[in-house]
Formats: C-alpha cells, structure tokens, sequence
C-alpha cells in the first residue's frame, strides 16, 4: 500500500519520515489561499506544459525533463520561493518526487509537506491518470497550455 493511501479524507497533516508531513490537496489549496504556504510544483516543465498546472504555484523543477537529471538549480529556486520561517507545500505527479523533494527542503532548513495523491493521482485500471485521486480531480484550480 501506498504511504498516502486514503489521503483524501486528511483534514490535518500526517506525519512523516524526514520532512514536516503529508497533507491532502485540498488542505494545502487552503494554507495556499490563507497565505500559510507557497505551492511550489516539482513537476519538470514538460509536464506543466503538457499536462497542465496550477496557477501562482512557484515552479521549481525536482528533476529535469528529457532524462529525469536532478536539477542543480532545485535548492536555489526553493530559497528563492520560500520566505525564510515559510511553509512549502510540494506538487509532484503522483505525490512520490514531492516526497523527495520535501526531504532535500528539511535539509535546507524549510518546513516542506509533500502534497498527497499529486497533481493527477494514481493510474485506474487502465492505466490513466486523473481519474482516482490528485488535485485536478479534487477540482482545485490548474490551467492547461
């Protein structure tokens, strides 16, 4: 079972191994509005491009697009997003690269939470995503192009 099976229902973090924890997508949409966060989205380029992303969210690519590279631009982009006291709150796929990511944050001396079930969530049965979890399907505001 996944670390964030169920995490829909999450009303308040959950802790977690090596970052502050894991919260639902529509927790961080709300300590986004209130000013509590900044949505950083780890997403590469490609995938904002393609897929889609969410308006205002700072982007700050986790690993790069063609190849996955780690990006040595990460920890620079997230100093830069987040004030220092702040709170981040990280957008990857799935919800998988975020929790790397919210790992390298703590390192940095960031309060990171990795966001639950990701942008599109897990795949269905065959084999897509957007349809079982995620903040699209959670209607939480994204654009696409």
């Amino acid at each position: 079972m996944r670390h964030d099976a169920g995490a829909a229902a999450l009303d308040a973090p959950r802790a977690a191994q090596g970052y502050a924890g894991d919260v639902a997508p529509q927790l961080a949409w709300q300590w986004v509005q209130a000013g509590e966060a900044v949505l950083v989205d780890v997403r590469t380029d490609a995938e904002r491009a393609w897929v889609g992303f969410v308006p205002g969210a700072v982007p700050a690519e986790w690993k790069q697009w063609p190849g996955m590279a780690p990006n040595p631009g990460f920890d620079d982009a997230l100093r830069a997003a987040v004030p220092p006291g702040g709170k981040a709150v990280l957008l990857c796929r799935s919800g998988v690269r975020s929790v790397a990511a919210a790992k390298r944050a703590a390192e940095l001396g960031i309060t990171a939470y990795n966001i639950l079930e990701g942008f599109e969530g897990d795949p269905d049965e065959n084999a897509q995503r957007g349809r079982k979890g995620g903040w699209r399907f959670h209607g939480l505001p994204w654009r696409q192009g």
